[in-house]
C-alpha cells in the first residue's frame, strides 16, 4: 500500500492559544499512529497568528515523545533561517532521543514575509542561493567525522538522519534527483509545477547511499467527512484563512461558514481555488476517487496530507476515513509497472 502521512502546522484556532494547539497535536499525533499513518511532520512558519509551529525541532520532540513508532520530522525545516551546523545539532538530538524515528525535510524559502525573514536572519548572510551548499554542509555533519575534523555536530555525527529535499518549483526536484535524496512537492498550496517537477526529479535522479531509486511524495489537503456537504463545509475554514492572507491578515483558524460564497470576491475565488487545486473535500467515496486519480497521475510514492479543520473531533473523523482508504486507493491506482 502507498502510504498516507500526515502534515501539521499547528492550527491555533479561534478562542484558543498555542496551548490548546499543541495539546490537539499530540492527541492528533497518537490517534494517527494507531490508524497506520506512516510520518506526523511539522511545517517552519513564522509572523503567522494561525500557525503555531515556528519552533519546528521542539515540537517534534513534542510529537515523538508523545507516540511510540510513527516517524516524526520537519515537513520542513527552511534552512535559509538556520545555520547548517544548528540543524544537525538540533536533529542529531532528536534521533538520539528517538532513534529510527526522525525525518528532516528541508526547504529553501523564509516560510513567512520578507520583513519577518530579515528579523530571521539578521546574523546570517546565507539567502536561498546558498542552498545547495547548505545542504551538502549539513549531510557532511551527519557522516562520520574525519580524525582532525575541526567542526563537527555533537550530537549528530555519525547519525545518518535522512534528510528530504521540499520544493514547490523545479530547483529542489532537480537538486534533490541530483543528490539522490526523497523529494517531496508542496502541491497542497502550490499546484502549477507538481507534474514537471516530478518528472525532473525521476529523470535527474542518481542513485546514492541515502536512495536507490527516486521517492516522491505529494502534498494534498484532504477534509472527508460523512457527507460531500458535510465536508465543502469544513473546508471552508482553510478558505478563509487563505482569504484572510490575501487581504493581508494573519488571524487564527476559525470555524466554518456555511455561505462562502457570499465571503469572498470572484477574484479571491479564483486565487483561492487555485491555491487549492489539490484538495479533496467529500465523502469516503468522492475522496477515494480524487486520491485514486491523483496517485494515478503522479505515479506518487507517498501521500502527505494537511488536516486544517476547525473541530478537532472532526478532523480526527477525516483522519478515520482516509485511513480506511489506503488499501482501496492503492489498489485502485494503476500499479507502477503499467504506469
Amino acid at each position: 500500500m502507498i502510504p498516507f502521512s500526515i502534515l501539521d502546522l499547528a492550527p491555533i484556532r479561534q478562542d484558543g492559544d498555542a496551548a490548546e494547539a499543541f495539546r490537539l497535536m499530540g492527541d492528533q499525533a497518537r490517534h494517527a499512529e494507531k490508524l497506520g499513518y506512516h510520518r506526523y511532520w511539522l511545517a517552519e512558519h513564522h509572523n503567522m497568528g494561525g500557525i503555531g509551529s515556528a519552533a519546528t525541532s521542539v515540537l517534534i520532540g513534542h510529537v515523538a515523545g508523545a507516540t511510540q513508532t510513527i516517524r516524526v520530522g520537519a515537513g520542513g525545516i527552511m534552512l535559509p533561517n538556520h545555520a547548517p551546523l544548528v540543524i544537525a545539532e538540533h536533529f542529531g538530538t532528536l534521533e538520539s532521543l528517538y532513534p529510527g524515528r526522525i525525518d528532516l525535510g528541508l526547504g529553501r524559502a523564509p516560510g513567512t514575509d520578507p520583513l519577518t525573514a530579515r528579523a530571521l536572519r539578521q546574523n546570517r548572510s546565507g539567502n536561498e542561493r546558498d542552498f545547495p551548499q547548505d545542504v551538502l554542509e549539513l549531510q557532511n555533519y551527519f557522516e562520520t567525522p574525519e580524525p582532525e575534523q575541526p567542526v563537527r555536530a555533537v550530537p549528530g555525527a555519525g547519525l545518518k538522519v535522512p534528510i528530504w529535499l521540499l520544493g514547490s518549483s523545479l530547483f529542489s526536484a532537480q537538486l534533490a534527483g541530483m543528490l539522490g535524496l526523497p523529494y517531496a512537492f508542496a502541491s497542497h498550496f502550490a499546484p502549477d509545477y507538481l507534474l514537471d517537477a516530478l518528472h525532473v526529479y525521476r529523470r535527474e535522479f542518481r542513485p546514492s547511499e541515502h536512495l536507490e531509486q527516486p521517492y516522491a511524495m505529494v502534498g494534498v489537503n484532504i477534509v472527508a467527512a460523512d457527507s460531500d456537504a458535510e465536508a465543502r463545509r469544513l473546508l471552508t475554514s482553510q478558505q478563509v484563512q487563505s482569504i484572510q492572507m490575501i487581504r493581508g491578515q494573519r488571524g487564527p483558524l476559525g470555524p466554518p461558514i456555511d455561505d462562502i460564497e457570499s465571503y469572498w470576491t470572484p477574484a479571491e475565488k479564483l486565487a483561492v481555488e487555485h491555491k487549492l487545486t489539490y484538495s479533496f473535500a467529500g465523502s469516503a467515496a468522492s475522496i477515494r476517487h480524487a486520491l485514486t486519480s491523483l496517485i494515478d497521475q503522479t505515479s506518487a510514492d507517498e501521500v502527505i496530507t494537511t488536516v486544517r479543520i476547525f473541530d478537532p473531533a472532526a478532523a480526527v473523523h477525516s483522519l478515520e476515513i482516509l485511513a480506511d482508504l489506503r488499501q482501496e486507493c492503492t489498489a485502485d491506482a494503476t500499479s507502477p509497472t503499467e504506469r
